[in-house]
């Protein structure tokens, strides 16, 4: 469609714009298959926690571990700045509203200590855990051994918007291709919103792709800069990157939707609009085992130049187990995200998430409101 003159643009959706269909066939949940394989990792649930200091600590990695998930920690974040990371977590979450940002930034001010890194890898190695660890490319040349070293099973290079081409003339760009055909380990990267990025990225060998460029309840990239394409369209270019990819070489990369999900609803619309799993900020933050103590912030929130996210107070939900593998004591969907996610897939007819990747979606903006009138006036006079 046109927005003025010689200037076209096109509609994307975002999950509350859209719904999905039941099947004409339907299948026994607990008979569906949700696994996620990244390289030769595989996932029982197909979560991955995203790498948030005020989501993922040691404790967090070894219980997402133990529940079949994954944790991503922060590796240029308090986790490998502070000996003691809880303190600085302490002052960012007791900060007045009106001092948050500079708090933040005060906080994150320290340097980076790839011994504390190398430490914390260990730490949830020793208890069991399966680790992965979050680097900018800027800094992934310098950490990226650190971490290999210390015994790291995953590698995620992420940053806001990460390609395979960027131009400098201050500094030698990343080389993301020979680095990820290098790696011993899978490598994920991400963040991307459209088809042609994130075939590029799978010509680069990635072993998964993060999709989403701020829609997270903590992230304000969308408004500081005026990036960002709704989750909804945005998974379903990337997925159609994944197939092209996979008809032309028999090479499956997973694509991985990050943020803007709350509910387990959420998570299955993300799964139809074709991802293959889901990297979680805000549902794992409110988990009573996060580090957080009920509050969240983003990783470009400690920008000294231009930060972009805040602090977000989301609460208790309840265990990281409560949250994906339930029992949920809640009715709004925030609790047993697994469990929504598989009844989903069964009212869809499929079994697998591949199949789940067939099921009909339809435009339908109403469908969090039709009929729901009074749900809306009991949460809203509630505070919800």
């Amino acid at each position: 469609m046109q927005i003025g003159r010689n200037r076209e643009a096109r509609r994307a959706y975002g999950f509350d714009d859209i719904a999905l269909a039941p099947g004409v066939v339907t299948v026994d949940p607990e008979e569906t298959d949700v696994r996620l394989r990244i390289g030769d990792l595989v996932l029982e649930a197909p979560v991955l926690a995203a790498a948030m200091d005020g989501a993922v600590n040691v404790p967090v990695m070894v219980e997402l571990s133990r529940l079949g998930a994954l944790a991503v920690m922060n590796g240029e974040g308090l986790q490998s700045r502070y000996a003691n990371p809880e303190e600085a977590i302490a002052r960012i979450v007791e900060a007045p509203p009106e001092e948050v940002v500079p708090r933040i930034q005060q906080v994150y001010a320290p340097p980076i200590q790839p011994t504390l890194l190398a430490q914390r890898i260990r730490e949830a190695k020793d208890a069991g855990a399966t680790v992965a660890v979050s680097l900018t490319p800027g800094r992934a040349p310098q950490l990226a051994s650190v971490a290999l070293e210390a015994g790291v099973d995953v590698l995620v290079i992420q940053s806001t918007v990460t390609t395979v081409r960027h131009i400098s003339h201050r500094y030698k760009p990343f080389p993301l291709a020979e680095f990820c055909r290098q790696s011993p380990v899978p490598v994920i990267v991400g963040n991307c919103v459209t088809y042609e990025a994130a075939l590029e990225l799978m010509e680069a060998h990635v072993s998964a792709v993060l999709v989403g460029i701020g829609p997270g309840h903590h992230c304000t990239t969308r408004r500081v800069l005026g990036l960002g394409v709704p989750q909804a369209t945005a998974i379903a270019d990337v997925a159609a990157a994944r197939d092209d990819y996979l008809a032309r070489t028999g090479k499956r990369v997973p694509v991985i939707a990050d943020g803007g999900m709350r509910t387990g609803g959420d998570v299955a619309k993300a799964i139809a609009c074709g991802a293959d799993g889901v990297m979680l900020g805000t549902c794992l933050a409110a988990a009573t085992e996060a580090p957080g103590r009920g509050f969240i912030w983003g990783m470009a929130t400690s920008d000294p130049g231009l930060p972009r996210g805040t602090r977000i107070k989301v609460g208790h939900l309840g265990t990281l187990k409560e949250i994906l593998w339930g029992p949920a004591t809640k009715d709004d969907g925030t609790l047993n995200l697994i469990g929504a996610l598989r009844n989903a897939m069964g009212a869809c007819g499929a079994a697998t998430i591949p199949d789940m990747h067939k099921a009909e979606i339809v435009i339908a903006p109403a469908v969090q409101t039709e009929a729901k009138r009074l749900q809306v006036e009991q949460r809203v006079g509630m505070g919800k």
